[in-house]
């Protein structure tokens, strides 16, 4: 370009004899060419902004009076001044000057084409045709320079689309139409006489102050629209993660700025965010224009810091260009009166641009509806955390384990189950009851803790209910699932220690795959729930599910109303079986069983319908229909000169109920009944809890006169030790032990200990489960006063249990009076 320049003035010269004129004219347009240059108009027009160079207005004029030596001169000093002025690189430096001088080069070749406009001491005016030469020369120039602009953009960046070139070219070409019909308007106006010169000063006079007017309006109007857009912009972000990239795209494009930068450090379960909006890039980096120390100093003061060319002290621009910045704003977003980040910005575009002080207010403006959001995303992002997790372990509730286990189900694999493992936690009510909640709290904090260790990579494990967790993955079968939730139940079965109290962590585990057990959600934590209160009646406490739990579970359901008609209609049987002296065979009494027979189901399972009646508070009438039962057939015993006592199991709920010694009492004298012949069972686990809720009820009923009998014992965790302190006349020993007496040195151990304790406690020892005569013997060996088993009779209804008093016992008298003894144990 730079040749094409000199050669086209070459010809020039050669060809026009006086090619340079007044170099004081040209002195003049070259003023008017800097002030061109310097002082570019802005015009807003809705969303668009317009920039408009009036460099083609003196270009009409010189073009008319100026020679082309003179004029090109005039047009390269002005682009070197103007180019100076905006600091521009070396590289932009000499190619505007190259472009410039080829396209007013170019403009002179075609002012010469036709001849010249006008001769020197001639007062020709110009007319139309002056007026179409001038226009070609203009849009040549125009038509140049943007040539050559696209030309180097193509060179450096790659073809631009015609698309795009139309929509460069055409604003161009439409500033160049304007700026040369204001030209021409002067060139005509200026020959109509001196003063013409004084209207055109004055009507400059009033343009300046008329556009310096709107463009300070407009710049007010354009920051508060863009504030707004901001805002909106922010404002209609869902909070989920997008609201960075809106941020900081909306504020690079608003100052437009090499890099927008949000920082947050590091808070509470929040990580450190350093995020970047960067001109080159689609998405967000972590690359940032702003070094560390000043983000840092930043957050500490609060107070804004600004660094650019009349901005900052030296020390922060060296600190600034050793990141290859040349200026930078950071602000502070505030919570209230804490300082939770900043926001940054770096690098405005273009060479000769430079952030100020109107731009650091800005940012701080934009900083503050900043701070606004990401305050309300934490706080939508807490809340969302909430709804879906455990307060108190920190692990998805039972609304995240639904739908992680409906997305699982969604997205299984072929050939792949989906596994849900349910830990039920036991003892955890003895727990609160005797340490206080916060003790139970602490258990369930570390039974989550435990099992989130313990759980394979890619295991969703979550709090189900108050002492139930979940665990749901992916396994190969229902082998395989049962193998994981042992191993689990091993590796957190450890004890945990409360001061001088330690407690032993059990769990019960009930196991459900899909699509074995289930295709939803719903069904397979319900079926889980089932198999996981089924599991602690098992050995190893480990359950898979299988339909015979539901079909019991539903069964157990629809009982509910039947027990309650069958309460109602007296149709619960009391079974009766007998208890026997082991050393002289004498019957001294019987155990009441509750029996019922279903009229559609037949004969329901006692832990079956205890347990609905348990559930549907009718335990209280259940309890008190067998009671009533023995006491009436206790009482007839006695008036046959061959009583025998008779004893009722009670449940623990039973054991806190305040007015049940009343009640006691009161039955026992409609019957006329001694207190003594009755004996309450209360298994291990209802008596000793660990707490103190059952004493006081104890304690009543012994005060009553009747006898109290701790059954099942030895299946607890309780020590031998802790009967000192209760209020009891007798121990039964659990059936399990008894039964493996005969072929199990430890079985036989522990029925052992049992009698030798309890004998020098004072208590009566009772054996359940005597079924053979080997295990009589034994018995009779260790000391046992009493057994009770189907070697001696099964339960048997009333007219059953006098039957078998007639053939299996036979009176003998004694001092006391007259007693039944066993004829033969066969």
């Amino acid at each position: 370009m730079a040749l094409f320049a000199v050669l086209v003035t070459l010809v020039i010269c050669l060809n026009q004899r006086d090619f340079a004129g007044s170099w004081l004219l040209g002195l003049l347009f070259l003023g008017l060419f800097v002030t061109a240059d310097l002082t570019p108009l802005v015009f807003q027009v809705r969303r668009q902004a317009f920039k408009i160079v009036l460099t083609e207005i003196p270009l009409v004029l010189a073009l008319y009076w100026v020679p082309p030596l003179t004029l090109i001169v005039a047009r390269v000093l002005a682009i070197l001044i103007s180019r100076q002025v905006h600091r521009s690189s070396p590289v932009k430096l000499w190619f505007n000057v190259a472009s410039n001088a080829a396209g007013t080069a170019l403009a002179c070749l075609l002012v010469f084409a036709f001849g010249p406009l006008h001769a020197p001491g001639m007062p020709k005016e110009a007319g139309p045709f002056e007026w179409a030469v001038i226009a070609v020369a203009v849009f040549g120039y125009a038509t140049f320079t943007l040539a050559a602009t696209v030309g180097v953009i193509t060179l450096v960046q790659g073809r631009i689309s015609t698309r795009t070139l139309v929509q460069i070219a055409t604003p161009g070409h439409i500033v160049s139409g304007i700026n040369l019909t204001i030209g021409l308007v002067t060139l005509v106006i200026i020959q109509q006489g001196p003063w013409a010169v004084a209207l055109l000063a004055a009507l400059g006079i009033c343009f300046v102050a008329a556009y310096r007017s709107y463009t300070q309006f407009v710049r007010q109007h354009r920051t508060l629209s863009e504030i707004y857009d901001l805002t909106r912009a922010i404002a209609d972000t869902p909070h989920d993660g997008r609201l960075t990239d809106v941020l900081l795209q909306q504020v690079r494009g608003l100052l437009q700025v090499e890099y927008a930068t949000l920082w947050l450090p590091a808070l509470g379960r929040y990580p450190e965010i350093l995020l970047s909006a960067r001109i080159d890039d689609s998405g967000l980096v972590d690359l940032t224009g702003v070094p560390d120390s000043i983000r840092h100093r930043v957050r500490e003061s609060g107070e804004t810091i600004a660094i650019g060319h009349r901005l900052g002290g030296e020390d922060l621009r060296a600190e600034l260009a050793a990141v290859g910045s040349k200026d930078a704003i950071v602000v502070a977003l505030r919570a209230g009166s804490a300082v939770i980040g900043t926001l940054e910005v770096a690098n405005r575009l273009g060479d000769n641009a430079t952030l100020g002080p109107g731009d650091a207010r800005l940012l701080e403006t934009i900083a503050a509806h900043a701070a606004v959001a990401v305050e309300n995303s934490r706080l939508v992002d807490r809340l969302r955390h909430d709804a879906n997790h455990d307060s108190l372990t920190g692990l998805p509730n039972r609304r995240r384990i639904t739908a992680a286990i409906e997305e699982s189900v969604g997205v299984r694999a072929p050939g792949e189950q989906v596994a849900l493992l349910l830990f039920d936690v036991d003892g955890l009510r003895q727990v609160n009851e005797s340490l206080g909640h916060g003790a139970g709290d602490q258990v369930l904090a570390e039974v989550g803790r435990r099992l989130r260790r313990h759980a394979p990579s890619g295991a969703l494990v979550g709090r189900a209910s108050g002492d139930e967790f979940a665990v749901t993955l992916r396994v190969e079968s229902p082998e395989a699932a049962e193998a994981l939730g042992a191993q689990m139940r091993r590796q957190i079965r450890d004890q945990m220690v409360f001061g001088s109290l330690t407690v032993d962590v059990e769990t019960a585990v009930g196991i459900v795959v899909h699509p074995d057990h289930g295709s939803d959600a719903a069904t397979l934590l319900q079926r889980a729930d089932l198999a996981a209160t089924a599991a602690k009646t098992v050995p190893g406490s480990i359950q898979l599910f299988n339909a015979g739990l539901e079909s019991r579970s539903v069964r157990r359901l629809s009982l509910a109303g039947d027990l309650r008609q069958a309460l109602d209609d007296d149709q619960i049987e009391v079974y009766f079986q007998p208890k026997v002296t082991l050393t002289d065979r004498r019957l001294i009494g019987v155990e009441c069983l509750a029996r019922w027979e279903h009229p559609a189901h037949g004969a329901v399972p006692p832990e079956d319908f205890v347990a609905v009646a348990e559930h549907t508070g009718q335990l209280g009438r259940l309890t008190e229909a067998v009671l009533k039962e023995g006491l009436k057939r206790c009482r007839d015993w006695a008036a046959t000169d061959h009583p025998l006592s008779i004893s009722v199991n009670l449940s623990a709920r039973t054991l806190i109920d305040a007015d049940f010694p009343t009640r006691v009492q009161e039955l026992l004298g409609e019957y006329g009944v001694a207190p003594h012949r009755l004996t309450f069972e209360i298994k291990e686990e209802g008596v000793l809890d660990g707490t103190d809720r059952p004493m006081p009820t104890l304690r009543r009923l012994r005060d009553i006169g009747v006898r109290l009998s701790v059954d099942d014992f030895g299946t607890g965790y309780s020590s031998l030790s802790y009967l000192r302190r209760l209020p009891v006349h007798e121990v039964k020993v659990d059936r399990s032990f008894v039964q493996g007496m005969a072929t199990d040195p430890a079985d036989l151990a522990i029925v052992n200990a049992v009698v030798t304790l309890s004998q020098q406690f004072g208590l009566t020892v009772v054996a359940e489960g005597v079924e053979s005569e080997l295990t009589l013997e034994l018995l009779q060996d260790i000391g046992c006063e009493v057994g009770q088993g189907f070697l001696f009779s099964r339960p048997l209804p009333y007219e059953r249990l006098e039957a078998w008093f007639a053939a299996q016992t036979e009176a003998d008298s004694t001092a006391a009076g007259e007693v039944r003894r066993l004829r033969a144990v066969t």
